[in-house]
Formats: C-alpha cells, structure tokens, sequence
C-alpha cells in the first residue's frame, strides 16, 4: 500500500508525505535510487529507464527531501537514510551534487541498532553531521524515531520546504480539500461559469490536471492485485480511462433550412 498526506510537524511549515509498507531499499539500492542517472531496469515496459525520475520529480516539489527505508534482505534488516537537499547544495557553496547516507543493522534478536560503517566512522560521522545539520531532526535519535512508522520494511518519503508561486502561496493546495492536495490556484484560473464549472470539477480529463486524487486514480491501467493507494487518510478509488471509451452520446441535430433571401447588386 502507498500513503501520501502532509504533515505538520517541521516548524511552521507543511511537508508531503510519501510512504508505503513494500520491500524497502538496502544501503546499495537506496545509493542507487539518489544516484543520478543510474538505472537497471531491462524492461521495454517500465518506466524509469534514465535514473532521474525520483529527483527531478521530488525536487521540482520541494527544495529538500529526507528518505528513510527499512529493508529486510536475506535475513539482514537494514535501515537507511539518504538526503538530497538544493538548500544544503547552495548555502554550501558545492560544486558537485552531494547526497550525505547513513545506514543501520538492526539486530533481529536483541532489537538493538548499529550503526554500518561502509568507509570509515569519520566519513559516517559527517554524513550524519550534514543530514543533520539540513534536515528537520536535531539529533540521531529524533533521525532514527522516523523509522517507528515504518512497519517491518517500507520506505518513507518527506518533501520539505515546498516551492512558493509567483504570488509568495504554496504550490501546493492542502486547505482546499480535506480529501485531496492541488495545484492551488488551478480552479481560480479556469472559467468560473456554471457549466464550465461542473465540467471541470467531475470530468477525469480536467480533474488530473490540478487533483493529485484524480492523477492517482488513473495512474494504473490496471491496479496490482492487493496495491491501494491512500490520499489523506481516504482510499483512492481507481479510475480506468480505457472504460469510459465504451460510452457513447448521441446528439439529435435537426437542421435548419434557411429562407431562401433574394439579393439585389
């Protein structure tokens, strides 16, 4: 299952949500997924064949975003965070993309966390010293808390310090609708007619453009058996475009024949 919500709890300001309770990523997969331009995936059929889908989408949302994964792997349960941060990249002054990962074996059997040096404890120390020093969390242990929403393995998401539009609002709309998030100010901008209005309130075809609940709804041509998706605490209903092919409108055009009208030159 995918949940996606805002929280609330990074200072004054909302942040987007994105989790779900699947496989999770081990320390190299996560390396892999906040790689830029890495991919391994073979299929003519999947998407994400470049390896920038992730952070050009979750970068075009919000300057920063913090991801946590809990991954159980041959018997080996890791936990991983990985931060990709534009605020850290500018005020640092760096040249070159820096994405700062720390990683954990949790012991299955005593339930105790240590930490995975993969280098040495000094090049951990200052990955962890800059995720913490960008991210919402003041210390290691408010860092690791976040893995207590995390079920068994699973990967949680946060996109903070959201993108403003030219009038200083959030690009983001939460307030709109309790059920759903949209592009604010999508709805001020379209025709505000009766007619025009009820259109692009129902009809998927406009909905998706400003709706995150109408662009989940189509996202799969056909759902994955046991795959829901959860907007704001409310299941998104799937929406199969493919089937609104089969409705057909007749419209009764009668018409009209003119009188004939004599012109003088």
């Amino acid at each position: 299952m995918a949940f996606i919500d805002k929280i609330s709890n990074l200072g004054n300001n909302h942040a987007l949500l994105i989790q779900d309770n699947g496989g999770g990523m081990d320390p190299e997969s996560i390396r892999h997924c906040m790689s830029f331009g890495f991919s391994d995936k073979q299929s003519n059929t999947a998407i994400g064949h470049y390896g920038n889908g992730f952070k050009s989408s979750s970068m075009r949302l919000g300057a920063d975003v913090i991801v946590f994964s809990r991954c159980l792997k041959e018997r080996n349960l890791t936990q991983s965070v990985g931060l990709l941060s534009y605020t850290f990249l500018r005020q640092a002054g760096c040249n070159d993309i820096i994405v700062p990962m720390v990683d954990y074996n949790f012991e299955l059997l005593t339930g105790g966390l240590t930490r995975l040096v993969r280098r040495s404890e000094k090049h951990f120390c200052e990955n962890l010293s800059i995720i913490l020093r960008w991210s919402p969390y003041a210390n290691e242990e408010e860092l690791l808390n976040q893995f207590n929403y995390i079920g068994d393995s699973g990967t949680r998401i946060i996109v903070y310090n959201l993108w403003q539009n030219d009038n200083g609002y959030p690009e983001l709309d939460f307030d709109t609708n309790e059920k759903d998030i949209l592009v604010s100010g999508a709805l001020n901008e379209m025709d505000n007619s009766r007619f025009s209005k009820d259109l692009n309130e129902k009809h998927i075809g406009n909905c998706f453009r400003y709706s995150l609940r109408a662009y989940s709804s189509i996202l799969y041509l056909r759902l994955p058996e046991n795959f829901r998706i959860f907007l704001r605490e409310n299941l998104v209903v799937p929406h199969y475009v493919a089937e609104d092919l089969i409705y057909t409108q007749v419209i009764n055009y009668k018409p009209q024949i003119a009188r004939a009208i004599e012109v003088h030159y």
